[in-house]
C-alpha cells in the first residue's frame, strides 16, 4: 500500500513499515532509543517489533500499566523520571509501541521531554491505527477530564501493520470499528456503507479497511492540522461520547465502557440531534442507529445520572465563551461544526437512545 504523507509525518502499512523505520534508525544517528510499552504491548507485540530491527541499537525499554486510568500526568512524571535517569538527551527517540493510551500519552512526553524529542507511534490496536496515532494529537487526561492537558506536534512517522491485532480481544476491535464509522458517517457515505454490515466483513479486508479510514482522516487534517474549522468534524459523537466515558471512568459501579463503547453511544445520541436541528433525516437517524446497535449492544444509562454526564460538557475542548459546541450530522456523509444545543435537546437524545 502507498505511505499515506501529510504535512510533517508518513503512515506507512504491512512490510514496508520495517523498510522505512531501518531507514529511518540509520540515518537519524540518535543517541539513545526508548520504547514506550504498556504490559499487554510487552508481552504480545514487543518482540515481534525487535524482531524487525535490522541492525543493534542503545535500546531502553519503559513499560506503564495499561488503561485509560493511567492516562495522567503522574504517569508522565514517571517516564520523565525515568529517561533523565537513563541519560536521555535531545537527540533521543522514543517509539510509541501501543494503543490509544500510549501514543497519546507517549507522544505528549515526546513533546515535552527537554521541550521535544522525536517520536515514531506504532499502533497496536484498531482504535490507535484509524485514530488516535495519526494526526498528531498527544496529551493526557486531568482527573475524569478527556485530553485536557497536550499539544499537537506530529510523530516522524506512523507505522501501521495489523499483525499486531492477531492477540487483540473482540471487543477492542469493535472500540476501533466505532471510529472507522464515525470518518464514513462525517465525510464519506460510500465508505460507511461499505463497512457498515460488519458480519459481512472479515480480517482479510481489515488491511484495505484501514487504509481508507486514515485516508479520510488525513485528508481532514491536511487541511485543518490545529483544529481551527473542519478538523472539528473528527469530533462528531466525541461531545456526548468523551463525557459518557468520562462519568463512567469515575464510577466503578458501573460498567467498564471502551473509548469507542461510548463514542459508539455518542454517535447515536448526536445524529438524534443532527435529525431535529439539521436535514438529517428521519431514515437515516434509524438507519445509523440500528448499525452502531448491531455492534455495539445498548448500555442502560440511568436518567438519573443524565444531569451529571451533562454538566461534564462543559470541559468539553470545542467549547468557546461559555458555548458548548456540538458536530453534528446534516447528512449522512456531511458533517457541520459549531453546533449550540439546547439542555433539552440533549435530555431528549438521551431519551431517544434509551428508546431504542
Amino acid at each position: 500500500m502507498k505511505p499515506i504523507v501529510s504535512k510533517d509525518s508518513i503512515v506507512y502499512f504491512g512490510q514496508e513499515c520495517y523498510t522505512a523505520l531501518n531507514s529511518y534508525l540509520e540515518k537519524a544517528n540518535h543517541s539513545k532509543i526508548c520504547i514506550l510499552v504498556d504490559s499487554n504491548t510487552h508481552e504480545n507485540c514487543l518482540s515481534l517489533f525487535m524482531s524487525k530491527i535490522e541492525k543493534e541499537y542503545d535500546i531502553e525499554v519503559i513499560e506503564i500499566e495499561p488503561g485509560e486510568i493511567h492516562k495522567n500526568i503522574e504517569t508522565c512524571s514517571g517516564i520523565w523520571n525515568a529517561l533523565s535517569e537513563l541519560g536521555f538527551d535531545r537527540k533521543s527517540l522514543i517509539i510509541n509501541l501501543g494503543g490509544g493510551v500510549v501514543t497519546d500519552l507517549g507522544g505528549f512526553v515526546a513533546c515535552t521531554y527537554k521541550r521535544g524529542v522525536n517520536y515514531i507511534n506504532i499502533p497496536t490496536t484498531l482504535l490507535a491505527m484509524v485514530d488516535a496515532s495519526v494526526g498528531g494529537k498527544t496529551g493526557v487526561d486531568l482527573g475524569n477530564l478527556k485530553n485536557m492537558v497536550g499539544v499537537i506536534s506530529e510523530s516522524e512517522m506512523v507505522l501501521v501493520d495489523t499483525e499486531y491485532l492477531t492477540t487483540l480481544p473482540v471487543n477492542q476491535m469493535c472500540s476501533g470499528f466505532a471510529e472507522m464509522l464515525k470518518h464514513g458517517l462525517i465525510q464519506d457515505r460510500a465508505y460507511w456503507e461499505k463497512i457498515s454490515n460488519l458480519s459481512e466483513l472479515n480480517f482479510d479486508d481489515l488491511d484495505q479497511m484501514i487504509y481508507d479510514s486514515v485516508v479520510i482522516k488525513n485528508e481532514i487534517v491536511f487541511e485543518d492540522p490545529t483544529e481551527q474549522n473542519i478538523r472539528k468534524y473528527l469530533n462528531f459523537g466525541h461531545t456526548l461520547g468523551h463525557a459518557i466515558e468520562s462519568f463512567y471512568l469515575t464510577h466503578p459501579e458501573k460498567p467498564t465502557l471502551l473509548h469507542g463503547e461510548a463514542i459508539a453511544i455518542g454517535m447515536i445520541m448526536e445524529a438524534f440531534i443532527s435529525s431535529e436541528l439539521l436535514s438529517l433525516s428521519k431514515e437515516d437517524l434509524q438507519y445509523i442507529s440500528d448499525v452502531i446497535l448491531a455492534t455495539f449492544p445498548k448500555v442502560a444509562i440511568d436518567p438519573k445520572d443524565y444531569q451529571e454526564i451533562t454538566q461534564l460538557l462543559v470541559h468539553d475542548k470545542k467549547n468557546e465563551k461559555g458555548n458548548i459546541y456540538f458536530v453534528l450530522l446534516e447528512t449522512l456523509g456531511k458533517a457541520k461544526y459549531n453546533c449550540i444545543v439546547s439542555d433539552e435537546l440533549i435530555v431528549k437524545s438521551f431519551e431517544y437512545y434509551d428508546s431504542l
